[in-house]
């Protein structure tokens, strides 16, 4: 399957998921249908184990402690990444600015790379509040799945090899998980305006 067929079929899934979720949850359409523009399902996310920039394994309950802004990439990613955890962040420094406290999540999907200590650089560098997390192999798949992401790294013999992934972004509640992600194409203002409104509406 090519890249975009992939990424493609990924999306179908996300909006297949999303549809049931809302046709099956009693008052969640009512509770945040003025919100979404996206289909969300509660079949995406759940539980994780991954660790993060201490080294220290952490679970999804120690992460999700407030409004969250996930985005799974690799700290080697030449463009596509840089500019969407930098839209991510700048849509956090938004909502604190409206008075939304809210921490943008990184999660790797090449931690033969991302190690801890390399995550901690760009962490620092990406946002004050971001937690950027890594793990196992295992781990960052089972983590990847719940979220319903692809990825896969074309190897090439060398350290210089790029990844295949999706680029959605996914907003989490700590009482509600997943509640909704963003496509490529949305601004940080428009992604914290519907940020708010989920906040608002929780």
């Amino acid at each position: 399957m090519g890249r975009t067929l992939a990424i493609a079929a990924v999306a179908a899934v996300i909006a297949g998921l999303g549809a049931a979720w809302y046709a099956g949850r009693p008052g969640a359409e009512s509770q945040f249908a003025q919100c979404s523009q996206s289909a969300s399902g509660s079949d995406i996310g759940g539980p994780f184990e991954l660790v993060d920039t201490s080294g220290e394994t952490v679970t999804d309950t120690d992460v999700f402690t407030e409004p969250s802004i996930v985005y799974f990439g690799y700290t080697f990613c030449p463009d596509v990444c840089p500019f969407d955890v930098s839209r991510n962040a700048e849509a956090v420094d938004i909502l604190a600015e409206r008075g939304i406290s809210s921490t943008p999540v990184f999660i790797t999907i090449d931690p033969e790379r991302d190690t801890p200590e390399a995550l901690a650089d760009y962490e620092a560098n990406m946002h004050d509040k971001m937690i950027a997390l890594t793990g196992t192999p295992e781990q960052v798949a089972a983590a990847s799945r719940a979220y319903k992401t692809y990825y896969s790294a074309n190897k090439d013999g060398t350290d210089e090899y790029l990844v295949d992934h999706s680029t959605f972004t996914y907003l989490v509640l700590p009482e509600y998980g997943f509640v909704e992600f963003f496509r490529r194409d949305v601004t940080a203002e428009q992604m914290a305006d519907r940020v708010a409104c989920f906040v608002q509406n929780s």
